[in-house]
């Protein structure tokens, strides 16, 4: 739809084939534009019936496009600290074998610590990428609505200029 103007973009709008955002916000407008007649028209001036109805498409592809996320965040968030009980676990462990054995030599030591340092290091391998991953869907997530944005309001010009009954 980027690079469509007036009825153009009305036309490449409604032969949109897919159920994707720019198929879904069109199709929004277009049928907003369309049933706007009769008591409506007397009650709700066309540019504010479109605008409405494109809005909440928009509004609507946005929450469409959250799902998930706070899954990503709540792991990228939470991870360091499942490693890092690991590693109390570990350390707690080896203090325990320390106890029972009387002596802190390397080899009741070196097992337990190294278990807890490895608990870490999945914490954080397991976090690392999940904050990476999401700030990235965030910042795709942005550019694409802003590009709905931008068609969706072409559209509403398109459809107050010629619009579709």
């Amino acid at each position: 739809l980027q690079g469509h103007h007036g009825v153009d973009l009305q036309k490449a709008a409604s032969e949109l084939a897919d159920e994707g955002m720019y198929s879904a916000v069109a199709v929004a407008g277009i049928e907003a534009a369309r049933e706007h007649k009769g008591e409506l028209a007397n009650r709700v001036d066309l540019n504010t019936w479109v605008a409405m109805a494109i809005s909440d498409a928009v509004d609507s592809a946005s929450h469409h496009m959250q799902n998930g996320l706070s899954v990503i965040a709540t792991v990228g968030s939470t991870a360091p600290f499942v490693g890092l009980f690991g590693t109390v676990w570990g350390i707690y462990h080896a203090l325990v074998k320390i106890g029972t054995s009387g002596q802190a030599s390397i080899d009741k030591v070196a097992g337990p610590v190294g278990e807890a340092l490895i608990m870490t290091a999945i914490g954080l391998a397991v976090a690392v990428p999940a904050v990476l991953g999401y700030n990235w869907l965030v910042r795709r997530n942005k550019l694409v609505l802003d590009n709905v944005r931008v068609v969706s309001g072409r559209l509403h010009a398109s459809l107050l200029n010629n619009p579709t009954r």
